[in-house]
């Protein structure tokens, strides 16, 4: 263990919780690194920039960063910090940060020259009613991030979406598939993901272009979505079958740790849990596990949303947080019906519009 770290703990010292009992200690253990991480982050220089950091995964990444780098190494947090008392946390747990707008050009040359830069700014709500807006932020920003950033190693946040959906039958999609997703938001993202290959190919930028299928917080996510739905006796709509997910403090890890395995030029790689999940079981089981009724409503479709997340698991090894506990922990919340983010994340959506 390095003692010049800010934070001397690492999650093989934690015991897994059976509980968290509020955001507080949910916050606390998302942010502990692993070994792994430690040793990552130790074996390439420089700081951090975490741009987009105020988000529902970026606090946390932040922090984990942060408690995993020696304190003689800077983390920065950029995002234009809406939500109240989100930068003040960050200040708090010894992180930089800096008010921005990413759509203003100027203001984006202007940010430090961190060599390590984690991008996590993107569109998705609302995308359909403001389709210039959503191409905007998905497309347009990481140009500018790009360009202003071509000296360093960029680990930019993608998503699932970006494939076509593939049959539930099979392996999901590997990296090597052709990007040719249904609906706006979704071809938005293909064109974020062109933009940072243009300028990686153009300036020798390495990089990793992290296509993320649902992170799990007990706050949001699918497994949250479910759950609360089931709990409120709502119905859950089955028609997108099957998902995958990835605790968030496993995902914020193999995007950190994705910064040491940078390809020139940037290359993609699926971020989430190994098993393919069926919305149908989760409902019966939280159904189980909250002592409530199942009700569902429409059919599987053949095809869905799915990652072959094989390449990930042969980097960095399984998420260390499994499905069961992940199960565990969200009915636990949401059974003493703490605090949500009340952003759904509208996984029954099959047209690529939000």
């Amino acid at each position: 263990m390095n003692p010049s770290r800010f934070s001397p703990v690492v999650l093989e010292d934690v015991a897994l919780p059976a509980r968290f009992e509020n955001e507080a200690a949910l916050d606390d253990y998302l942010s502990i690194p692993s070994r792994a991480l430690v040793a990552d982050l130790a074996a390439i220089d420089g700081d951090v920039l975490v741009l987009g950091a105020g988000g529902k995964m970026g606090p946390t990444l932040a922090r984990l960063a942060r408690n995993a780098l020696p304190a003689s190494r800077k983390v920065t947090a950029v995002a234009r910090f809406t939500e109240d008392g989100v930068r003040e946390k960050l200040e708090a747990g010894g992180i930089a940060t800096i008010a921005c707008d990413l759509l203003d050009a100027g203001a984006v040359r202007a940010l430090p020259g961190h060599r390590n830069v984690v991008f996590m700014a993107g569109r998705k709500f609302g995308a359909g009613g403001d389709p210039a807006l959503t191409w905007s932020m998905n497309a347009y920003v990481p140009a500018l991030v790009a360009e202003a950033f071509r000296e360093s190693r960029i680990a930019a946040f993608s998503t699932a979406c970006v494939y076509p959906f593939v049959p539930v039958t099979g392996q999901g999609a590997a990296e090597e598939v052709a990007p040719t997703p249904p609906g706006e938001y979704a071809n938005s993202c293909v064109g974020r993901e062109r933009m940072f290959e243009y300028f990686s190919q153009r300036h020798g930028t390495p990089g990793r272009l992290l296509r993320l299928s649902y992170a799990i917080d007990m706050r949001y996510g699918v497994l949250a979505d479910v759950a609360a739905k089931v709990w409120r006796g709502e119905s859950v709509d089955v028609t997108m079958g099957h998902v995958n997910v990835i605790w968030q403090g496993d995902a914020n890890e193999q995007a950190l740790r994705s910064l040491r395995v940078a390809t020139t030029p940037t290359s993609p790689l699926n971020v989430s849990g190994p098993q393919t999940l069926s919305i149908r079981w989760l409902a019966q089981e939280f159904a189980r596990v909250l002592d409530r009724e199942a009700r569902i409503t429409g059919e599987e479709a053949p095809t869905a949303w799915l990652v072959n997340t094989t390449r990930a698991e042969q980097l960095f090894g399984y998420p260390r947080v499994s499905l069961r506990t992940m199960i565990e922990w969200v009915a636990d919340w949401v059974r003493r019906e703490q605090r949500s983010f009340g952003k759904p994340t509208k996984f029954e959506n099959r047209d690529g519009n939000y």
